[in-house]
């Protein structure tokens, strides 16, 4: 709390405007501070400003202005920032109104002002603009920095970094790795890119909007990330893009502002983020004010890691897939993928299964008790096989085979349109094998975890992309039976062990194999059919992207060319993907949830698309009564402060 400003005598409106003329400070204090800076910058005394402050130049004026100041603040109960004229030595006030903060100027005033006691707790977190705390969780460009701009797209995933251009996710992991730091360029990502994002600082898309898969998969690492930056002219054979009359080529250091989508070129200092105690208080009160429970979509062990330092309650969306092209996997992946019978496919399974076991296990280790909701398997096959010729080459040499069938095998398991293709709980129905490899790494897991911890893991297996309780049944029934032949293994090692006198018998005895199935409500059909699907669901996740995608009938990689005019036009509120159709989408929810709840009283119900992290979206949430949100790691506390204010709101 300290009362800031400049003024200038025998003034004019236009002189401060056009910069001729240097203002003077408000304050005595703030003159001898700005002295002492000078001084120091120039290490010349005269350098510096030793123009008189108000209160030394205008005494009796100050002092009315300090009075009034302090009254306005006391009256409005908030920062005010206030205009004045002083004529003939009487002061004359011209406005006032609530000063403009950044978030972390907003925390500290909402927390002084409560310990001043002009505003309760409750008045405190309903001043913060939630969407604001990413400032504070992300490092930020120095804005006092010089920055050429070279293009500018969609503000992806907040954040600053800079690093050497690099245009494929294996040139990102190779070069990452002697040290350099580098941003991933691509026309647009997808799945097998995975690595390569988690190597680089930041991303760029010439493609893709606010939910395409560099957008959804760089906000849940935390990487900054620019999207869509059509100007930019991508040109992967010569290893370079062009942008506003720049050739910028593979090695050159751009900077990527993902809060503002700018692309600038060179190297562009940043602000590291620092989260101070004023964050930790208004968070401890969000918490204390909230009923919906905060969960995060994470798969590795620095997102879960990172989601139970923001505060997460819990694994809302653990996405398989994403461990799978992990660089040491992805070839025995393949090998599975390309084998044409049950038999051939269980050698690479075999082989997967204790690296998709140690995934859960340090999961499960990380959340330490709180709930982790698996998801098996959900994109087509062919996402995982390799592209290029260099790639097929590699794994023909691998798998012993000729490149002729690694191509046939492509070209049999390509789609028109995979997103409504051979995905989700259809691969399990077709290849069961793969889902009962990834049910048996879960519970060994589990086994392995609950035999070394003092809280026993709680598992959620969450089955996607159904349409009819069938489906569910079958693969609840395939679940059933994996978990019965492990427990039965377990059993029978407990056993083995207590007739050999083990000293972990007391454990082993105690040991159980709790877990729950439920449902990834995605497509429109599905909540129609809730009712039913609740018979066997212990619970619903709505995963909200693809059901948006559906229910519109639009594919949010593809989006981005249209939706800008017809939200221009009036046609769209806004971005679908970004905040909740609740209208629409919402519609189907609240069908979902009450036709759910009807057959299942005690069924939890909870989000875990990108919506997750709106706080709008959040909002609707509340009112429909679900019992948790699950948002990418960095966006938590923002989703914990929406969750509170959505509260609090729906209490007045």
């Amino acid at each position: 709390k300290a009362f800031y400003g400049e003024f200038l005598i025998n003034a004019q409106g236009e002189d401060v405007v056009a910069g001729i003329r240097t203002p003077q400070n408000l304050t005595k204090a703030a003159r001898q501070s700005a002295q002492q800076a000078a001084q120091q910058a120039a290490q010349q005394d005269n350098m510096s400003n030793d123009a008189p402050s108000m209160e030394e130049a205008l005494p009796q004026a100050y002092k009315q202005l300090v009075a009034i100041y302090k009254k306005l603040e006391t009256h409005y109960r908030d920062m005010q920032d206030i205009e004045f004229t002083v004529q003939n030595n009487k002061l004359w006030m011209l406005q006032t109104r609530n000063g403009k903060r950044t978030a972390k100027a907003a925390l500290k005033i909402a927390v002084d002002m409560v310990a001043e006691g002009l505003i309760s707790e409750e008045e405190a977190i309903l001043r913060i603009n939630p969407t604001s705390l990413d400032q504070l969780l992300h490092p930020t460009l120095d804005p006092n920095a010089v920055c050429e701009v070279i293009a500018t797209g969609l503000p992806a995933s907040p954040g600053a970094a800079h690093g050497a251009v690099v245009f494929t996710a294996d040139e990102a992991e190779q070069i990452a790795q002697t040290g350099r730091k580098v941003i991933l360029v691509r026309m647009e990502t997808s799945p097998e890119d995975i690595h390569g994002m988690h190597a680089a600082q930041a991303i760029l898309t010439s493609r893709g909007g606010m939910t395409s898969h560099a957008a959804v998969v760089a906000r849940g690492m935390g990487r900054p990330c620019v999207s869509g930056a059509g100007t930019l002219r991508i040109d992967l054979e010569a290893q370079c893009f062009s942008a506003a009359g720049h050739t910028v080529k593979a090695g050159d250091i751009i900077t990527i502002d993902g809060s503002t989508g700018r692309v600038i070129l060179g190297s562009v200092p940043s602000l590291q983020p620092q989260l101070s105690g004023d964050f930790a208080k208004i968070m401890t009160w969000a918490d204390a004010r909230r009923r919906l429970k905060i969960r995060a979509n994470a798969e590795t062990p620095l997102d879960a890691a990172t989601a139970i330092k923001f505060g997460a309650e819990g694994i809302g969306l653990c996405r398989t897939e994403h461990m799978f092209f992990d660089a040491d996997r992805i070839m025995a992946v393949r090998e599975m993928i390309l084998a044409e019978t049950p038999d051939a496919r269980a050698v690479p399974l075999a082989r997967i299964l204790p690296m998709q076991k140690q995934d859960f296990v340090e999961l499960f280790r990380i959340m330490d008790g709180r709930p982790v909701n698996i998801r098996l398997l959900d994109p087509p096959l062919h996402e995982f096989l390799p592209k290029s010729e260099s790639e097929i080459a590699t794994q023909a040499k691998a798998s012993n085979v000729a490149p002729a069938q690694i191509i046939r095998r492509i070209n049999e398991l390509a789609e028109t349109n995979p997103m409504l293709g051979h995905r989700g709980c259809r691969l399990g129905l077709t290849y069961p094998e793969i889902y009962d490899m990834q049910a048996r790494a879960i519970f060994e897991a589990f086994f392995a975890v609950q035999a070394e911890a003092k809280r026993q893991p709680v598992l959620e297996i969450m089955i996607p992309l159904i349409f009819s309780h069938r489906e569910l049944d079958a693969m609840a029934q395939r679940i059933h039976n994996v978990a019965d032949a492990v427990r039965a293994e377990h059993e029978k090692q407990a056993e083995h062990e207590k007739q050999a006198g083990h000293e972990k018998q007391a454990k082993h005895e105690s040991m159980s194999l709790n877990y729950e199935i439920g449902a990834m409500i995605e497509l429109p059909r599905a909540a129609l059919r809730a009712g039913d699907i609740a018979k066997t669901a212990a619970y619903f996740s709505f995963g909200t992207n693809d059901l948006t995608q559906t229910t519109y009938g639009i594919s949010r990689d593809d989006a981005n060319a249209f939706l800008a005019p017809y939200i221009a036009d009036g046609l769209l509120s806004g971005d679908p993907f970004v905040t909740l159709d609740q209208t629409g989408v919402g519609e189907l929810v609240e069908m979902a949830v009450a036709r759910g709840r009807a057959q299942r009283a005690d069924i939890k119900l909870g989000i875990c698309g990108e919506h997750g992290g709106d706080p709008v979206s959040i909002a609707f949430c509340e009112s429909i009564g679900l019992d948790y949100v699950s948002c990418s790691p960095y966006r938590v506390p923002v989703a914990r402060l929406a969750a509170a204010q959505a509260c609090l709101r729906a209490k007045k």
